[in-house]
């Protein structure tokens, strides 16, 4: 009798979900990962965008700070792993970002760039 309750007990334990918990945490990590991978991916494009756009817009400094301040900003937030932290600076980038993109809609020659173009495709992408 004790041989079957153990082998009942043993096959309702085995069935109890900690491999599916297991597997869901790892699927979790790894978009996680993912998401960290995209704003490293966006936040090394902004220097290169940076400089090609630094000779056609010199007098809008004050763009190109911001810009640059709020990728320094987002750079640090991914060091301190802290989501709500990333989120807010990650919001102010792409702000930047957005400003940054209407500026260029007023230069034609700086939308004529073929640098500019492969990084704002590359910017858009993400």
């Amino acid at each position: 009798m004790r041989f079957v309750l153990l082998i009942l007990l043993a096959a309702l334990l085995s069935g109890c979900g900690y491999n599916q918990i297991q597997q869901k945490d790892e699927a979790v990590k790894a978009g996680w990962s993912e998401v960290l991978n995209q704003y490293k991916r966006r936040a090394d494009l902004i220097p290169n965008l940076v400089t090609t756009v630094k000779g056609y817009a010199a007098h809008e400094k004050g763009t190109l700070e911001a810009v640059i301040n709020a990728r320094n900003t987002a750079v640090n937030a991914e060091k301190t792993g802290d989501p709500k932290t990333m989120g807010a600076a990650e919001g102010v980038l792409g702000a930047a970002l957005g400003r940054w993109i209407a500026l260029s809609e007023a230069y034609p020659y700086l939308k004529a760039n073929q640098n500019f173009i492969k990084l704002q495709d590359e910017l858009s992408d993400i």
